[in-house]
């Protein structure tokens, strides 16, 4: 295994702004982390720099406590996974999985055990033998993700691999590679840009924006405690309901805010150096407001008419107008009870403690 150390890593092209603006991070050995962004946010970029397909313009990358930066990518001991699965056609499973081997010089029966057993992990010995036409997608998946294991590598790299995948095969392929890190217990660096996969599998989550890291954390960190706007945005499906408002009171413990349609809500956090007046963003999770009625006699409610509802089964999404906010704010609404309907209003409870507020700047204020 090996650990990986970035020091303010820095990307540019002749002519150009740097892709990359002085990443540092550091991650563990036996770590799976994920790189998730943006599409053109510079995480497949820093990934490819691990590997060594691009250079870096400034900065260091340590791998293993190794300085990396000139190290030939064949050198690195790592093994990368591409979107594409690349696979040589006229070979079988087993020849794509023996190529790269075989190449170095490693004698038939090294090569024929390594082979059995990244098979044997990937759960695909009975397809040694088929060439890649007579393979499903996520069996290609698996034979590419093999061909890395067979390397024994200190590193895996994964640049979107799923994103060729179907939905039912990408849930799959994601339960197999957490299973495959657990059973490896490999350092692990996946980029995605679906979100989905990034709470899903990693131990931590590294959001990328415009070549920056915003945040670093666990997906729980992340969900419940976003650093900034922007990662309050990204994470989550429905996104966290963003609402415009201004200071009414700002106490050490309780800030109260109102709202575009005048309304005053109370949020739990620090407002210790917060002036009365000042614009704030109250962010709140769709899981977090509550319908509920006028005889509950629930406080700091929101009221809000009905624009459409989504039925998924297990719960339902309710899609609100509140005036004065463009848009519609999303609540969640369990199986169980009556739904309302387009044009109803609805009382929307939220929770103190549920709530999330963003100066001026963006960044989320101390609980």
């Amino acid at each position: 295994m090996a650990s990986v150390s970035l020091k303010h890593i820095v990307k540019s092209y002749a002519g150009q702004a740097a892709v990359i603006q002085g990443v540092d991070l550091d991650i563990a050995d036996g770590e799976l982390v994920v790189f998730v962004g943006p599409s053109g946010c510079g995480k497949s970029t820093l990934l490819r720099m691990i590997a060594g397909l691009e250079s870096i313009s400034a900065g260091e990358l340590h791998i293993g406590g190794k300085l990396a930066n000139a190290i030939p990518p064949a050198q690195r001991g790592l093994a990368m996974v591409f979107q594409s699965y690349a696979l040589y056609p006229h070979m079988t499973v087993y020849d794509n999985m023996a190529f790269a081997l075989e190449l170095a010089g490693q004698d038939k029966a090294t090569v024929r055990a390594a082979v059995e057993q990244a098979a044997a992990v990937l759960q695909i010995t009975p397809l040694l033998r088929r060439k890649p036409k007579e393979l499903s997608g996520g069996q290609r998946q698996r034979v590419a993700i093999g061909r890395a294991i067979v390397r024994q590598p200190q590193l895996f790299l994964f640049d979107e691999p799923l994103s060729n995948l179907d939905a039912s095969l990408r849930v799959q392929m994601r339960v197999e590679i957490s299973r495959l890190h657990q059973q490896l217990k490999t350092t692990m660096i996946y980029v995605t840009h679906d979100q989905v996969e990034a709470m899903t599998l990693g131990q931590r989550i590294v959001v990328f924006n415009g070549g920056r890291i915003e945040q670093v954390g666990t997906p729980a960190a992340l969900y419940n405690t976003p650093a900034n706007l922007f990662v309050a945005g990204f994470l989550g499906a429905p996104k966290m309901n963003l609402l415009a408002a201004g200071v009414v009171t700002a106490g050490p413990a309780m800030v109260a805010v109102r709202l575009p349609d005048g309304s005053v809500v109370d949020v739990a956090a620090n407002g210790s150096g917060t002036q009365v007046g000042a614009a704030v963003t109250l962010g709140v999770r769709a899981e977090h407001l509550r319908l509920c009625r006028p005889e509950d006699g629930a406080d700091n409610v929101l009221t809000a008419r009905v624009g459409h509802v989504e039925y998924l089964g297990d719960q339902s999404i309710v899609y609100a107008a509140l005036d004065g906010h463009a848009g519609l704010i999303a609540a969640k609404h369990g199986a169980d009870g009556t739904l309302p309907a387009a044009g109803d209003t609805v009382r929307l409870h939220l929770p103190p403690q549920r709530g999330l507020l963003f100066d001026g700047a963006g960044m989320a204020l101390p609980r």
